[in-house]
């Protein structure tokens, strides 16, 4: 089988850049907080092909909607998910956390229930944390069973305090004000 075609693209975002890529079968990454070429590095390792700017239906689309969800003007987002390389596991979780609606958020324990796997929390946890597709889908909406902010970032540049930064950010502009974790 050929390798998929790649197609990514930059979205300027308050606190940076957002780095988009597709497939021909939907969004395969989204991240904040990586620089371009980190993320076009990592794209091409994992998918084993070429990376090129531009150049998709799919990522046109993927382009709009997250202009128009920084505008403020749209809350979720209706373009396809190719997770078709990832863990099944990752793909159940990830699955469970592109459900939260906007505005809203769950914890990891409530995540592992969706998922039927109760006390799994730290295994969401980790598939959370692996997510390619930040903001797409939701990480952000995924907070502690303390309702506080826990973990954000996967393998993005950048502090824990800088995901974490990003992550209450994210929720603030849901009309969720979430504190930090203490301690």
């Amino acid at each position: 089988m050929p390798a998929p075609r790649i197609a990514a693209a930059a979205v300027p975002a308050p606190w940076g850049i957002i780095h988009v890529a597709a497939s021909s079968r939907g969004v395969v990454a989204c991240e904040s907080l990586t620089p371009w070429e980190p993320f076009v590095d990592g794209l091409e390792r994992r998918f084993q092909t070429t990376v090129a700017p531009g150049g998709s239906r799919t990522l046109a689309q993927a382009v709009a909607e997250l202009e128009a969800w920084l505008e403020g003007t749209r809350h979720d987002f209706d373009v396809p998910i190719d997770l078709a390389d990832r863990p099944a596991w990752d793909q159940r979780v990830l699955g469970a956390v592109a459900e939260i609606p906007w505005g809203e958020t769950a914890s990891y324990a409530e995540i592992a229930r969706r998922v039927d796997r109760p006390g799994a929390a730290r295994a969401v946890g980790g598939a959370v944390g692996r997510s390619p597709i930040g903001i797409i889908v939701p990480c952000h909406r995924v907070i502690g069973a303390d309702d506080t902010l826990r973990g954000y970032g996967g393998g993005w540049f950048g502090s824990l305090e800088d995901g974490l930064d990003l992550k209450r950010e994210l929720l603030l502009r849901e009309g969720l004000d979430v504190p930090r974790a203490r301690g």
